[in-house]
């Protein structure tokens, strides 16, 4: 059986990834004392975005956060789409610098889609959460990322096949959703990154599992 975790660390490439992975999961162990810390890697910055688009998106992330329940955020500030350009060393080791902070039992690191700040940050967050000491995470999981994940090419790139799935049914739903609303720079009602689809894809997720809601997730590492 597997432990609630004491504290989570979500790992997100951009803002909005770690409300549009797993914002549920962040609501439902938050709502229950969990302390969740969350890392995001990247912003809207230039070269190709104006230096405003980071603040919005800094106080769209800030708000998500305290609807979810998040303990700590912070932010590293690479430009998007430019991870893959900085020295390898530079982001394993500021993941790895923010993993070993904040001591959790859970990671939460976005799966290697079609997007490549989310495959760099991947990479560099399995890093991080290698089982070479004894405060190493016992549970790493990969979540899915609408727009992206389900972009990549089956049968050529790596499929998301879950096999870990949080309830998120009722309220951390809801705050789920309104953890979206207040990122109105970046969830569109278009057919891949609306809220319609947020909560249609949980829909699913839940009835594989015999529940209203749920976020599914790729089993990286358990350790029980």
């Amino acid at each position: 059986m597997i432990r609630p975790p004491r504290r989570i660390t979500v790992i997100a490439p951009h803002p909005d990834d770690e409300t549009l992975g797993a914002g549920g999961t962040i609501a439902r162990f938050a709502a229950d004392g969990c302390a969740v810390s969350v890392l995001i890697v990247s912003g809207h910055l230039p070269p190709l975005y104006p230096p405003s688009a980071f603040e919005t998106t800094r106080r769209e992330a800030a708000e998500a956060a305290r609807i979810l329940g998040v303990a700590q955020i912070e932010f590293l500030e690479i430009p998007a789409t430019l991870v893959h350009q900085r020295p390898v060393a530079e982001v394993n080791g500021a993941i790895n610098q923010f993993v070993r902070a904040t001591e959790p039992d859970w990671v939460m690191l976005p799966f290697p889609d079609r997007h490549i700040d989310h495959r760099t940050v991947f990479d560099a967050s399995v890093v991080a959460c290698r089982p070479v000491h004894a405060a190493a995470p016992k549970v790493v999981l990969a979540y899915e990322t609408l727009s992206e994940t389900h972009w990549n090419v089956g049968g050529i790139e790596p499929a998301f096949i879950p096999d870990f799935y949080v309830d998120i049914s009722g309220d951390p739903l809801i705050k789920k959703r309104a953890a979206l609303d207040a990122y109105a720079s970046q969830v569109h009602a278009t057919p891949s990154r609306s809220i319609e689809a947020s909560e249609a894809l949980a829909k699913f997720r839940g009835s594989q599992n015999g529940c209203d809601h749920a976020e599914a997730f790729k089993v990286v590492r358990i350790v029980v």
